[in-house]
């Protein structure tokens, strides 16, 4: 899988030659004729880039600055945009993530430890926290700082089922994977009805299920239970049986989220849609979402960390250099 292979929109062949050129603020771009269906289509067809009057250096620099921190109603008015303007570019980068998650987990990996925690904030209203759409799972990679996944909604089953979900694409492609969290029990207990394994021994009596081989989670018990009756929980703690074959090699000490929680501190200041205290959040999940999936693109594939000095797709050893807003703006993607 190629990230810039270009082909034609309607028979996806990549039998086509230029045609004609045209210019858009100074730059050249080709109109294609496809040899194969006989269609003429532009080569920012099925972009970011499509049909879009404005200069991306603006656009760019605009996205940056709500990536730093800046509100939208703020960016509008330093910069003098349109809010729909900004909305409709979040739109069509949001559509590139896709394709950047499918190229992630084409590549195969030696050994992941992800750390998966929650950060919240409020959506359109202040409503009680059990009742918001702003929670987030978040699940990165602790030595990378990739982050598979960023996605919001209510602290309910179904959201921690499709983190699950991706988590178990990654499994695949992962020869040894731990997974730490703390406190919530739910990743642990969703991801190994989603991925256990029957172990046959053969020995007379029911086979024991086990997570796969090479998969590992930890759960660090937070707070107190003095106040609880019954059987106090151990501090750390594997929540399900583990393949016998399976390296035992994670430490006490290693059991924490507390690079994530950093994480969501940076997020805090970054986005100000989670910000505390203020009237910036979000007026709807499906916008709180777009905003999730720009911030996922720019922090794996274009900036890079402070800690490890590199792009995390670049230390995950999914690229060999990090990616431009130009690059990100330029990749064609498939219309649903």
């Amino acid at each position: 899988m190629e990230l810039h292979l270009t082909c034609c929109p309607d028979c996806r062949s990549e039998n086509f030659k230029s045609h004609t050129t045209y210019t858009v603020h100074g730059e050249q771009r080709h109109i294609y004729h496809c040899d194969e269906c006989g269609s003429y289509f532009s080569q920012t067809k099925n972009t970011a880039l499509e049909g879009l009057r404005t200069p991306l250096s603006r656009i760019t620099t605009i996205l940056d600055a709500i990536n730093e921190g800046m509100s939208l109603n703020a960016a509008c008015r330093v910069f003098e945009v349109g809010k729909n303007s900004i909305y409709r570019w979040q739109d069509r980068l949001a559509a590139v993530k896709e394709v950047l998650l499918l190229y992630a987990l084409c590549h195969q990996f030696v050994q992941q430890l992800i750390e998966g925690d929650e950060v919240y904030t409020r959506v359109n209203k202040n409503k009680p926290p059990d009742e918001s759409e702003g929670w987030t799972i978040v699940l990165m990679d602790r030595a990378t700082r990739f982050i598979w996944e960023m996605q919001c909604g209510e602290k309910e089953q179904s959201l921690f089922e499709d983190a699950m979900n991706l988590l178990a694409q990654v499994i695949e492609q992962t020869e040894g994977l731990s997974l730490l969290t703390d406190g919530e029990r739910r990743y642990g207990n969703i991801l190994f009805e989603i991925c256990y394994e029957v172990l046959r021994t053969g020995n007379p009596g029911r086979p024991k299920h086990t997570l796969p081989e090479g998969v590992k989670v930890r759960i660090k018990n937070k707070g107190s239970q003095a106040h609880k009756r019954g059987r106090k929980r151990p501090k750390y703690q594997a929540p399900h049986n583990e393949h016998p074959e399976t390296e035992q090699n994670i430490e006490i000490k290693q059991i924490h989220a507390n690079h994530l929680e950093a994480f969501n501190s940076s997020l805090r200041r970054r986005l100000s849609c989670y910000r505390r205290r203020t009237n910036t959040y979000a007026k709807t999940q499906s916008a709180l979402q777009t905003r999730l999936d720009v911030y996922w693109i720019l922090h794996n594939f274009v900036r890079s960390h402070f800690t490890t000095k590199q792009v995390p797709a670049v230390a995950m050893g999914i690229l060999e250099t990090g990616l431009s807003w130009q690059d990100i703006f330029t990749i064609q993607y498939i219309e649903a």
